[in-house]
């Protein structure tokens, strides 16, 4: 699962995007780009609304999966280029005063307690969800649509 956000990006009503991709045994069966439901004051919390709205789509996911009899064995990697949100989630000891962003911790502090997932820093560079929550041009879009699509840009 990579997810990401875009702070404020929508110029008119300054709410954030979320943006997200999941992958099954390397291959992608969701995603999705959206704009928060709520506004928040900093990236910070942008990020933490999106990793909870990438969280809550995962565990969906996963009781379907459940309820058609295929075995879930082992945690979902939550992907994210937010270093304070990545090392809070990994912190029982956190203590948000924002209570939006405190509900958004408790939820996946919770799913990471449980062994449901565990969360993980990727370099903004290589995380391709930027592709739902940013226009990207050249180099980088070129090398996010191939990761997606699966070289598409490739000459036969």
């Amino acid at each position: 699962l990579y997810v990401d956000s875009d702070h404020a990006g929508d110029k008119l009503t300054r709410r954030s995007r979320t943006g997200f991709f999941i992958y099954l045994n390397s291959a992608l069966v969701a995603w999705m780009s959206r704009k928060q439901a709520t506004i928040e004051t900093s990236v910070f919390g942008a990020e933490f609304v999106a990793m909870k709205q990438a969280m809550e789509a995962v565990r969906g996911l996963r009781y379907k999966l459940r309820m058609m009899g295929v075995p879930i064995s082992g945690p979902t990697y939550i992907y994210g280029d937010n270093m304070s949100v990545i090392h809070n989630t990994q912190r029982p000891e956190s203590t948000l005063k924002k209570k939006s962003n405190s509900i958004c911790y408790h939820v996946i502090r919770e799913s990471v307690a449980m062994g449901e997932s565990l969360t993980g820093h990727i370099r903004t560079d290589d995380n391709i969800a930027d592709l739902n929550t940013k226009v990207l041009y050249g180099r980088k879009r070129k090398k996010f649509v191939s990761a997606v699509l699966y070289d598409i840009y490739d000459d036969w």
